[in-house]
């Protein structure tokens, strides 16, 4: 079995800095992509950042320059440090993660989310 969970959530002032981490555990092969996605009410998920293995990145244009994704494979571990942080960024926050189990089968795995709040 499988699990991402991660932490570092929380309520934070406009131009303030978050934190989010995910660690996967369970058995499993290996961990491909890493990323990171988000929800805000009433609104569909969206794609914020992903990280590969060999530390390939990819951003969405509303977060470029102000997030960073990265991760420590030893801890089958993925980061999100998020500066500048705006009321807009409100959202729930996933982690999700390709990965190859002990069958060597690929699978979506998401985390239970992690709230974001931007307010002053």
């Amino acid at each position: 079995q499988v699990q991402l969970v991660e932490s570092g959530g929380g309520l934070v002032q406009p131009g303030g800095s978050l934190r989010l981490s995910c660690a996967a555990s369970g058995s499993f092969f290996r961990i491909h992509v890493m990323g990171w996605y988000r929800q805000a009410p009433g609104e569909q998920r969206e794609l914020v950042a992903t990280i590969t293995r060999d530390g390939g990145i990819g951003y969405a244009d509303s977060v470029k320059g102000r997030f960073t994704i990265s991760r420590d494979n030893a801890k089958n571990t993925v980061y999100l440090q998020m500066n500048s942080l705006k009321p807009e960024d409100t959202a729930v926050y996933y982690c999700n993660a390709r990965i190859l189990t002990v069958t060597l089968q690929e699978y979506h795995y998401w985390g239970q989310g992690t709230q974001v709040t931007v307010s002053s």
